[in-house]
């Protein structure tokens, strides 16, 4: 799971591919369909989708002569949860600093 989740934001760390999930978001869609924020050889292209793929964000499959892409919302899912947990540990923390700062303000004014 770590490893699929390193090379999940991996993928995420880059906005061509962002921009590459967005598009699938609205569907699947062939490999020459999909157009990036900037003009790229397909060469180019086609490494963006592996590291998607790699990353577990998307699927391809083959159909005729197409390579068509698909979103797994599902690795979208499990990046999420794993940030949500983050935060909750987070938040937990700040609310505790947020105590001691109140604690060392009454005993300053008490």
């Amino acid at each position: 799971m770590t490893n699929q989740l390193d090379h999940a934001f991996h993928a995420l760390a880059d906005p061509t591919r962002r921009a590459i999930l967005a598009r699938l978001a609205q569907g699947p869609a062939a490999v020459g369909q999909i157009e990036t924020p900037i003009r790229m050889a397909m060469p180019t292209l086609l490494q963006h989708l592996r590291v998607l793929e790699r990353g577990g964000l998307i699927a391809t499959e083959k159909q005729g002569r197409q390579r068509i892409c698909h979103l797994r919302p599902e690795a979208v899912r499990e990046a999420e949860a794993w940030l949500s947990r983050q935060r909750a540990v987070w938040e937990a923390r700040l609310d505790q600093l947020d105590a001691y700062v109140l604690t060392l303000k009454e005993q300053e004014n008490g």
